[in-house]
């Protein structure tokens, strides 16, 4: 199976856009085989001669082999998709107007083929390159049919090529307008994703951040203590800490919530600034705080404690009296073997108590 899988990355390419044009290349050239068998089918009936046949079917695989080549090597040659496709596009309109050409009484079939093309091609085209696709058609395709009904009126009469001109414009008419609908449509609809999956990341992080902290919340520091429950092994066993901002109350009655609001939002800023790598800081609620340690000993916790302290200390908030140092106090418990968190969460909530008592802006150990 390997070998198939590396012959078919070499052929088609790894990227998935880059396989989806391919794939198209491959329905075209079933469509080109198609018509190739079917020009010999003609040829064996007598209705068109060999030589012309021979040539235009040559042309016809040779000018599908080269789109190959320019799909398979677009990133290389820099050809986006819609000039990719307006040039097999013209090629296979002109192998088309050749058909007509040489195909005798049978030519007015290549009519519903040269349809295809333009709906074919509309995929990858914009409603305007559409349209103007469209229009060559019908000029080049008009062309072949006035000369054909000058040079031999009686094997292709005038009304006749008047009438295969007229349902040709009529068909291409409305393909070209049915396909600048189904190419507004897709772009709403592709409008529409995007904002729904702007939408959806919009409810993931409202589902886990604080907004005001930017912090993860509580719901979420939640998961991450279930999951750290259940994770294997259990490696060098976790902390948790809860943390209060000594004397928030004073700031919100004095100062009112705009100010308290800042100082919480500063306070997650410098506490996040001190955190390891894998560590998580959540609101807990209010001026309450959560901070998961996980593989930490008691020791490394309290060392990230006392630099948050040293960062947190620092801070000086704009309206907020420069006097006014702000500072937090924290109760700190490792999580013993088989011990929900629900329990390490108590005892370090009964340490923050003991912290507070004993005169805030510290740090117990439960």
């Amino acid at each position: 199976m390997k070998p198939v899988r590396d012959t078919t990355s070499v052929l088609l390419g790894a990227e998935p856009a880059l396989r989806r044009m391919l794939n198209y290349w491959i329905a075209t050239a079933l469509l080109y085989l198609a018509a190739i068998v079917l020009m010999a089918c003609q040829v064996a009936a007598g209705h068109t001669p060999r030589e012309p046949a021979l040539l235009l079917g040559a042309t016809a695989a040779a000018g599908t082999l080269v789109s190959y080549a320019l799909i398979r090597f677009s990133t290389a040659l820099d050809l986006a998709p819609d000039v990719l496709a307006m040039l097999q596009s013209v090629f296979a309109i002109g192998c088309c107007m050749a058909g007509y050409a040489i195909s005798g009484p049978v030519r007015a079939a290549l009519l519903c083929m040269t349809v295809v093309i333009i709906a074919f091609c509309a995929v990858a085209l914009r409603p305007r390159q559409t349209m103007f696709l469209s229009a060559v058609t019908l000029g080049g395709m008009g062309s072949v049919m006035w000369w054909l009904q000058a040079g031999d009126p009686l094997r292709h009469p005038p009304a006749v090529e008047a009438m295969n001109f007229g349902y040709l414009a009529a068909a291409l008419l409305s393909t070209a307008l049915l396909s600048s609908e189904m190419t507004k449509l897709r772009r709403r609809m592709k409008r529409k994703k995007q904002e729904l999956e702007k939408a959806l990341e919009t409810i993931r992080t409202l589902a886990t951040i604080d907004e005001l902290t930017a912090l993860a919340n509580r719901r979420h520091m939640n998961e991450l203590l279930c999951a750290e429950e259940r994770r294997q092994p259990p490696g060098a066993g976790s902390c948790v800490a809860l943390l209060d901002i000594d004397f928030f109350k004073q700031v919100n009655d004095l100062h009112g919530h705009a100010l308290g609001d800042a100082v919480l939002r500063e306070f997650a800023n410098a506490a996040r600034g001190a955190l390891r790598a894998h560590d998580t800081l959540a609101r807990w609620g209010g001026e309450e705080f959560l901070l998961l340690l996980p593989d930490a000993a008691p020791h490394d916790a309290r060392q990230v404690l006392e630099r948050m302290a040293d960062h947190v200390h620092a801070l000086r908030v704009e309206g907020l009296d420069p006097a006014r140092r702000i500072s937090f106090s924290a109760g700190l418990a490792a999580r013993r073997t088989g011990e929900p968190f629900t329990e390490a969460i108590s005892r370090a909530d009964k340490a923050l108590y003991r912290a507070k008592a004993s005169g805030r802006d510290r740090i117990e150990v439960a």
